[in-house]
């Protein structure tokens, strides 16, 4: 359903009692009786499992689920896949100067990428009361596993020639893959570029914030927005760098403590986070995640442009009660 999501951001600032945008997907498996793997692969499953969680919670926006292999997958990376674990990336690709002037761009429609845009058009037919985002990975992130993590922290400093001839292609394909997102009607993206959360502030700039912002002048506008992910430990540190990336909409993890970098966010401008996904909904209890909901609601609800999150993707074997308890969380605060 096209929608002006500059003016839904305005909306969502300016409503007092705002709804919880948590990064939920795959949690849907079980309600569905279905494998991660079998989501993972199956386009319906996906847009299937996506309306469950629409029709179950009344969430801001529906979120696709995140799985940050897709994209490696079809550079030709190896991928372990497992019945309730997300999918993981298994070695590199890339591992000198000339295997990455030879790494080849490849179509969208590789691997599994096709299977996601489908699984999008698909949701945006079935979700037609709030906006639909779509996931994918960032830039850095995408090299990073390409690369394999910690030789793409190192190159940054002892080949940084090399991880920007993979950035720019990464940044070719990303663009692509984000606008055949867009074709399908959805709203947005959601970019996770985990990775550059661990880098410095200019390195950050350098090796992600440029390129985040190249995809981001590609593909955003009113009726499309990318919404920025970035659950590593240094984002306060790098936060020049986050919001000019071009974003509007940013989501941080719980490394961080959200209430110092609420400051730090622009006004007209939304911060989403950062409930623990595996301390608190995968392996917390109904009493804690509502404890913890809430305080971070207290802490943070001062903000006008602050929307209640999960810090990262909900894992998919989190217990339902604990997803019923956040809700009803962030409903008991705003109605009191």
């Amino acid at each position: 359903m096209k929608m002006n999501m500059y003016k839904w951001i305005e909306e969502t600032i300016a409503n007092k009692e705002k709804k919880a945008l948590p990064v939920l997907s795959f949690p849907s498996v079980q309600k569905m009786d279905v494998t991660v793997d079998e989501l993972t692969r199956d386009s319906d499953k996906q847009s299937q499992g996506m309306k469950i969680i629409a029709d179950n919670f009344d969430t801001a926006a529906a979120v696709s689920y995140m799985d940050l292999s897709v994209e490696a997958e079809a550079f030709g990376s190896e991928i372990r896949f497992s019945a309730e674990e997300v999918p993981t990336v298994v070695g590199s690709i890339v591992d000198t100067e000339e295997e990455a002037e030879a790494l080849e761009v490849p179509k969208v429609g590789a691997g599994r990428t096709g299977n996601c845009v489908e699984a999008m058009r698909k949701a945006a037919e079935l979700i037609t009361d709030r906006p639909v985002l779509a996931g994918c990975i960032g830039p850095f992130s995408l090299a990073g596993r390409l690369m394999d993590v910690s030789n793409a922290m190192i190159n940054c400093y002892e080949e940084p020639d090399m991880v920007h001839i993979v950035m720019k292609k990464v940044t070719a394909f990303l663009i692509d893959y984000i606008k055949a997102f867009k074709e399908t009607g959805i709203n947005g993206v959601v970019v996770a570029e985990p990775l550059a959360g661990l880098l410095s502030l200019d390195l950050a700039q350098e090796f992600s914030g440029d390129y985040v912002k190249q995809i981001v002048e590609a593909v955003q506008d009113e009726n499309f927005v990318i919404v920025y992910h970035n659950c590593g430990n240094s984002t306060i540190a790098t936060v020049d760098s986050i919001v000019n990336n071009g974003c509007r909409v940013f989501h941080f993890g719980n490394a961080i403590k959200l209430s110092e970098m609420m400051p730090h966010i622009p006004e007209g401008f939304i911060a989403m986070g950062n409930v623990d996904p595996a301390g608190e909904f995968r392996n917390g209890t109904p009493e804690s995640i509502y404890k913890t909901t809430t305080e971070l609601l207290t802490e943070c609800s001062k903000y006008p442009n602050f929307v209640i999150s999960s810090g990262c993707d909900i894992p998919p074997m989190t217990p339902w009660e604990n997803i019923d308890s956040f809700f009803k969380a962030v409903k008991d605060f705003y109605k009191a």
